[in-house]
């Protein structure tokens, strides 16, 4: 026996218990945690790790103390304050002037982060290596990131930032290793190979146990634990029922009103747009026209430039001043301002959800879609606060409107940044990997309210981007794919 759970109850911030679990785990075998959002995966297994404390019942251990045992692979970088602070603001990987000073993954798996701030980096102290040559070189290559090592975090991919953090666990030699979530995010290839990087590590004799969706269940895996799916067991198959059930499930039909600014031709123009950052070239000479009222479908590998081009378009990105396109028939930098672009644009992406604020209040981040703020910052009038109940109403999330984002589910986070994304009815909707982090129930009916606002309004103009072309929508009528920051 390596871990078991004895009756135990625990909950996260804010939220009530969720149901007693009786639950263990032995040499050789492999967990899939599974269930809808807000059922407590997460929290499982922050509570596997010893990171959070039981309400009651007992987290045994018998092979050793937690903190050798057991590993919870980072979801992020906040487990360093020093890598985090120069990583600070989801536009970092665009510009140029900042993106040097980030560490690299040599730096980050080794523990020899340096501070970054006011102090001269040549000459700030470095602690010595945490791991011998031989076994980094040992753990990169199985994991199939040698050639990452003199990278810098912030140019890494989705899929090779995954293979790097679940390096950094695999260098502690843990008899258990936690996964929240491992393939969200990836493109087919990258699931593949971290598929095959996953059924390796089962091999080796480290027992996992991860939360995962029912399409990535990898090989190696032998049980499964559902929660929020009632009592019973049935074969290699435990289900738990849950106390606490996200409200999300079942939004709300709510007609919006007519979209404001949709007075252009074309939400973009671009004309043989290049992008570098020294001597790699990210998008070579793209041309694309977005009509008014158009649905695309942005498609492409890891890698590829999808979230390049989209910062040319959500005006996060210095470079847009160095090329030649217009943005809602006007073309940028004549004077035009950021605010200006998007008060015109809904957005939420993957790194927008990784840097909000966590302790901002569900109403507050709705009502900062208004202004494009990562929290609200001006009091609000009579219609504003209309609107954002509305939106609240509309996915379900009334309940949840004082809670901070850090008390729900990444799930449930990630359906606010949704709603924060929607509320002003913007002519153009950016969603980048929207999805990313919902259940199937979620899923269905995000697909299903984007195919209703895109039919209620025919001006509505929409971008798109999945890695899954099941989860695309109905409305789309374009599709642009890139492959190495080309279109193909």
């Amino acid at each position: 026996m390596l871990i078991q759970l004895v009756n135990a109850t625990f909950r996260q911030t804010d939220n009530q218990a969720y149901s007693p679990i009786n639950w263990t785990l032995t040499t050789g075998e492999h967990w899939a945690i599974m269930g809808p959002s807000g059922s407590g995966k997460s929290v499982l297994l922050d509570a596997l790790a010893g990171r959070i404390t039981l309400l009651g019942g007992q987290l045994l251990h018998p092979v050793g103390p937690l903190k050798t045992t057991v590993e919870l692979v980072a979801r992020d970088y906040s487990f360093d304050w020093r890598i985090a602070s120069a990583a600070q603001f989801y536009q970092q990987r665009y510009n140029t002037q900042t993106v040097d000073a980030a560490p690299t993954v040599r730096d980050m798996l080794q523990g020899q982060v340096r501070p970054t701030g006011t102090i001269d980096l040549a000459s700030a102290p470095v602690s010595p290596p945490i791991y011998t040559a031989d076994w980094l070189a040992e753990i990169a290559d199985q994991l199939n990131i040698t050639y990452l090592l003199d990278r810098r975090l912030t140019s890494l991919s989705n899929g090779e930032t995954r293979r790097t953090l679940l390096a950094r666990s695999l260098l502690k030699r843990p008899r258990v290793l936690l996964l929240d979530n491992p393939f969200v995010g990836l493109d087919a290839d990258s699931r593949a190979q971290l598929h095959a990087t996953i059924d390796r590590v089962g091999q080796s004799g480290v027992s996992l146990v991860m939360v995962v969706d029912e399409r990535d269940v990898p090989a190696c895996i032998t049980n499964r634990l559902v929660l929020g799916e009632g009592p019973g067991v049935e074969g290699s198959e435990q289900k738990h029922g849950n106390s606490f059930a996200p409200s999300a499930q079942h939004p709300h039909s709510l007609a919006p009103g007519p979209i404001p600014f949709a007075t252009f031709t074309h939400a973009i123009q671009m004309r043989n747009v290049i992008i570098r950052y020294g001597d790699k070239t990210v998008l070579h000479g793209i041309d694309w026209a977005v009509r008014r009222g158009e649905k695309w479908a942005l498609l492409g590998a890891n890698g590829s430039g999808k979230s390049t081009l989209l910062s040319l378009v959500t005006a996060d990105n210095p470079q847009a001043y160095a090329n030649d396109f217009d943005l809602f028939d006007r073309k940028r930098g004549t004077g035009e301002s950021i605010w200006s672009i998007k008060a015109k644009i809904g957005f939420v992406s993957p790194e927008l959800h990784l840097y909000f604020p966590r302790q901002t209040k569900v109403w507050d981040v709705v009502a900062s879609g208004l202004f494009d703020t990562m929290g609200l910052f001006r009091k609000l009038t009579p219609e504003q606060r209309t609107r954002i109940g509305g939106q609240l109403q509309q996915l379900g999330l009334e309940e949840l409107h004082d809670k901070p984002l850090s008390a729900l589910s990444v799930g449930q986070q990630r359906w606010v940044l949704l709603a924060r994304a929607l509320v002003k009815n913007p002519p153009l909707l950016v969603l980048d990997e929207p999805t990313q982090g919902l259940d199937t129930s979620q899923t269905d009916h995000f697909r299903a309210l984007v195919e209703q606002l895109c039919m209620t309004n025919p001006d509505q103009t929409l971008i798109y981007v999945t890695h899954y072309p099941g989860e695309l929508p109905n409305c789309i009528t374009h599709t642009l794919r890139l492959e190495s920051g080309r279109v193909v």
